[in-house]
């Protein structure tokens, strides 16, 4: 049996406080969900805003693959027809082959929210359906707070999606539009309108009782056809149900359809991809889509996934693309750093690793971090091989901060190190303590080693680890690198914020040099 995908992300999911989208930004995601193979994309409510105008206008002259953009809006209003109505209006010029409308299920909207009688929502639901119908349209039904109507009145919750019915809608979509029910209600529910309803239904639920997900798999289960949500959950108040996790478990785990065969393997970049656009930073510790998904940091955990991936992972992540990390920290044993030289491409012996081992857990008790700086750890492994050559070798710094009259605050810093048996002495200015260090090191490797010129310093981070020691407290610096090819991350933590710089950038500077050689 094949699920219906409705992807909701261009609409509610803009609902979600800091996560914003303009027209050209919707338009790209919603190119990257009709590759992924989704039914449906609603991409926003066309009277509400000028920008969700302009993606109509934009989305109805495009070729789209395997989706069908939809357009949202209400039921007229009340004590009005739907051919008089701005909101209908706006649905129609939006010129989408399928419209969904949301109407009231629960009687306390009726009467406190639309201030009007059971009766009189009755009509306007099936009046807004059946004109949509009548110009045109594939119409569907969302039954806003469903599972809270049914619960107060569940004769009229019914009486509701008849309504939608009559007037043509082609599916009726149960709403947990608060977000606060339990997954035995949601089953309990279901099994008991099912015969009353006899037609094809949907499931729409929020996640403000972490049970988004499951309740929209409990509703598949129970004979749902068609699944509403948003990529990586995002939504008003605590989120929509996961599209991400409900593909994933659909597919992988129930055996039901919901995407052309092998587009799932695309699900991890479009998760990052969406939160790209969206300009936020991706939670990498959703299930399936997150870099830490399939990360594993106990020793004892990666041992046993070094001889069986199986042990500890429940699917094979390269299914959704995503991929098995190895995470290396004070929890470390000998598999993580051998898992990582393997990475790495690196030859070291399974006792060669125990220094490195020991040193990775002094160093993070002195307040280094490992888990974000692989690259650190790449170069700690390298130095432990044999005949391995550090490029350069640091023999002095030193770096002022100087306030100048009329030019302000400046720095500037020497490097003394030795290159290939050669001694180097340069200085170079820079806009902070850390920016001259950095163009310093390069002013004197850069005769030897040009490729340094692609090497960007793309963040800074720094970390207090202790703030009650005020200016003595630890400070922990996290530096990411990038060239053409690659990006990289590297550590280093002292009670001196430059000497922690200073050992994140040779790492960076060092690692750089290792792998674009």
């Amino acid at each position: 049996m094949k699920i219906q995908i409705y992807d909701t992300t261009l609409r509610d999911g803009t609902q979600s406080e800091g996560f914003t989208l303009s027209s050209n930004d919707k338009i790209r995601i919603a190119q990257k969900l009709d590759d992924l193979g989704v039914a449906f994309i609603e991409g926003g409510w066309p009277g509400s805003n000028p920008k969700d105008v302009e993606f109509f206008e934009r989305a109805r002259d495009m070729k789209w693959k395997n989706a069908l953009i939809t357009a949202f809006g209400s039921t007229c209003r009340v004590k009005g027809g739907p051919e008089d109505d701005t909101n209908i209006k706006a649905l129609l010029d939006s010129k989408t082959p399928i419209c969904t409308i949301f109407g009231k299920t629960w009687t306390l909207h009726v009467k406190e929210v639309l201030q009007t009688t059971n009766d009189d929502n009755l009509r306007i639901i099936e009046q807004s359906v059946a004109y949509l119908k009548a110009n045109g349209k594939r119409v569907i039904y969302d039954a806003e707070h469903f599972f809270d109507g049914y619960k107060s009145d569940s004769s009229y919750a019914l009486e509701t999606l008849q309504a939608a019915i009559r007037g043509g809608a082609e599916t009726v979509v149960l709403c947990d539009t608060n977000g606060g029910t339990m997954p035995w209600e949601v089953d309990r529910i279901i099994s008991g309108m099912k015969s009353a309803l006899n037609h094809p239904f949907g499931i729409h639920t929020h996640n403000d009782s972490e049970c988004a997900v499951i309740n929209s798999l409990t509703a598949i289960r129970a004979g749902a056809i068609q699944v509403q949500g948003t990529i990586n959950g995002v939504g008003e108040r605590c989120g929509n149900a996961n599209l991400c996790s409900i593909i994933s478990d659909l597919e992988l785990k129930m055996g039901y359809q919901c995407l052309p065969l092998g587009k799932i393997e695309s699900l991890f970049d479009l998760s990052h991809f969406v939160a790209e656009v969206a300009n936020i930073s991706p939670d990498e510790h959703l299930p399936f889509v997150g870099k830490s998904a399939f990360a594993h940091k106990g020793g004892v955990h990666v041992a046993a996934m070094r001889r069986s991936p199986q042990s500890y992972q429940h699917i094979e992540p390269e299914k959704i693309g995503n991929k098995m990390r190895v995470v290396v920290s004070d929890l470390s044993g000998r598999g993580n750093l051998l898992s990582k030289a393997e990475e790495h491409g690196l030859e070291v012996e399974g006792e060669e690793v125990i220094p490195i081992l020991n040193e990775i857990k002094e160093l993070e008790s002195r307040g280094f971090s490992f888990e974000a700086a692989e690259a650190s750890v790449a170069m700690m492994l390298k130095r432990q091989e044999y005949g391995y050559k550090a490029p350069f070798e640091l023999i002095d710094f030193s770096v002022n901060v100087e306030h100048r009259q009329g030019r302000g605050i400046f720095a500037e810093a020497t490097v003394k190190v030795k290159v290939q048996g050669e001694l180097f002495h340069t200085a170079a200015e820079g806009n902070g303590p850390v920016n001259a260090l950095d163009n310093a090191l390069r002013k004197a490797l850069v005769g030897y080693y040009p490729q340094i010129a692609r090497f960007y310093l793309s963040d800074y981070k720094v970390r207090i680890l202790d703030s009650d020691h005020g200016t003595e407290a630890i400070t922990r610096v996290l530096i990411d690198t990038r060239n053409d090819t690659g990006r990289w991350s590297t550590v280093g933590a002292s009670t001196n914020i430059i000497e922690a710089s200073w050992r994140a950038l040779a790492d960076s500077v060092e690692y750089g040099l290792m792998v674009a050689h």
